[in-house]
């Protein structure tokens, strides 16, 4: 088509366009070799630029169906984690009205409240750190009044006050393991928690014991592994996860690089 193109551009160029107009310069215009060249270079810088642009069209379009999948995928790992998260307050709430049946009532205050966060934040897609650990807190608290008597828990937060934001319900995971796990036996036991917020990452180091004698705990590890699934989704290459036992107690460590 060059070749063809090229033999009519020099037909109607030499009759109708360099006989008398100031275009015509030399003679090297009137060769078949100068029209194919001006039509090989034209057809490569429209067919270079039709197809940056069609690169850029699949690339864009290619990240978005990313994003729409990896954000239906973790409104479903979300649903999954609401009934667990559920079902774990609830049975802290049954062992604590079992120890102090008097309590009952301000416990389930104390429920509402936690479950209400969790409906209010569950699909914002980042809150502020500080709420996050608001709501930690009383969970702590909450882990306290049920086991507390039996347990040793200690719990520390520290912040170099940044306005930072977090995935809500991604930490409660792991520290309701560690009581799950760590406080489930009559012996003496503990449950370390520290949070720490500094330079804009978040460090978390939670140790629990681990019972040489323990009764069987009911875990349908749901939470634990749509946790580390979200994880991957919302901080991809900027989290990381170690968890491993030494000895008698499980170690779980997570850094995350949060968003200000």
């Amino acid at each position: 088509m060059l070749l063809v193109f090229s033999i009519l551009l020099y037909e109607v160029s030499t009759e109708l366009l360099y006989k008398n107009c100031f275009l015509y310069k030399s003679s090297y215009q009137k060769t078949y070799h100068f029209q194919l060249g001006t039509l090989a270079g034209t057809l490569i810088c429209i067919l270079g630029s039709i197809q940056i642009l069609e690169h850029y069209r699949e690339q864009k379009k290619k990240t978005s169906k990313e994003l729409l999948h990896n954000q239906a995928q973790l409104n479903v790992l979300r649903a999954q984690l609401n009934p667990h998260f559920l079902f774990n307050t609830f049975n802290t709430l049954y062992g604590v009205s079992l120890q102090y049946p008097e309590r009952s009532s301000e416990l389930i205050m104390q429920v509402s409240k936690l479950l209400r966060y969790q409906v209010e934040n569950n699909t914002k897609e980042f809150i502020p750190v500080d709420d996050e650990i608001d709501f930690i807190s009383s969970y702590v608290e909450l882990e306290r009044e049920r086991v507390g008597y039996r347990c040793k828990i200690d719990y520390n937060y520290e912040t170099d006050n940044g306005n930072y934001k977090i995935a809500p319900m991604l930490l409660i995971t792991f520290i309701e393991n560690a009581f799950k796990h760590g406080a489930c036996s009559i012996e003496h036991c503990f449950v370390n928690i520290d949070i720490k917020v500094e330079k804009g990452s978040l460090y978390m180091q939670i140790r629990n014991s681990i019972p040489e004698k323990k009764k069987k705990v009911v875990s349908t590890k749901i939470g634990l592994k749509n946790t580390i699934e979200s994880l991957k989704i919302i901080y991809p290459n900027k989290h990381h996860l170690d968890s491993f036992a030494n000895g008698s107690e499980y170690n779980v460590n997570l850094k995350i690089e949060l968003n200000s």
